[in-house]
């Protein structure tokens, strides 16, 4: 895991910080008993699964961070909900405030990959002691078998990002208190509700035309009794 300072000497710590890790890839862990001492990384207390260096990423990207910047990093959805020391450095960057928004992408989004990714965004000197979710699977347009960011769904998530705000389906403003509550569980779905999109039935109504059409059934039943009858009296 390079340290980004050794492209950029004059420019660390850095205001801008945009990323898309490996997911899911091994690193060394505990197995290298100098990394929990590691400035990047002992402040959590505990250090990524070595099967699973995603939050390393993002702990490496936040040591980067000047007080006043931002980071951008891809990740993988599952590191939002795992436990173990997973859910530790989640516990780490909720208590801290440096979590500002997560952001639920579309699926079939980036190349090699069908899965719906999410975005972190980190600061570290945040105004309000809350983290934004964003449901942003519905900002896309399909080309071919893949979809795609268009220029408007960008705006919109900018947009829904900027206003910091509750939206019903698309975006909720959480203290981290509650997230705190919720394990720090920090899936959107866990806090932005889904749009019901099934049609809505009225019992009813529905209720009425079955009696309907069952009346119907009884008097087309009636006159086809009655047409067998006559035959069966002729033949």
């Amino acid at each position: 895991m390079k340290n980004p300072s050794s492209l950029h000497w004059d420019e660390e710590p850095f205001e801008a910080i945009v990323s898309n890790p490996p997911y899911s890839i091994k690193w060394e862990g505990d197995d290298n008993p100098l990394l929990i001492n590691d400035p990047r990384f002992s402040p959590a207390g505990v250090l990524a699964p070595k099967s699973k260096a995603d939050l390393a990423f993002i702990m490496h990207s936040l040591s980067w961070l000047a007080s006043n910047g931002t980071a951008a990093i891809v990740c993988f959805p599952g590191i939002m909900y795992r436990g173990g020391a997973e859910q530790k450095i989640r516990k780490y960057l909720i208590d801290n405030n440096f979590v500002d928004c997560v952001i639920q992408l579309p699926d079939n989004l980036f190349f090699g990959t069908s899965i719906a990714t999410c975005i972190m965004v980190l600061k570290k000197s945040k105004k309000d002691n809350s983290t934004l979710f964003i449901d942003a699977t519905k900002e896309c347009v399909k080309v071919t078998n893949n979809n795609k960011l268009s220029e408007d769904n960008i705006n919109s998530i900018l947009e829904t990002f900027k206003n910091r705000v509750d939206k019903d389906y698309v975006s909720k403003l959480v203290p981290n208190s509650v997230i705190a509550e919720n394990d720090y569980n920090l899936s959107v779905s866990t806090y932005v509700e889904q749009e019901d999109t099934r049609e809505v039935i009225d019992i009813t109504e529905l209720n009425k035309e079955i009696a309907r059409i069952v009346e119907h059934e009884a008097l087309l039943r009636a006159e086809i009794d009655k047409i067998v009858a006559e035959i069966e009296v002729g033949a």
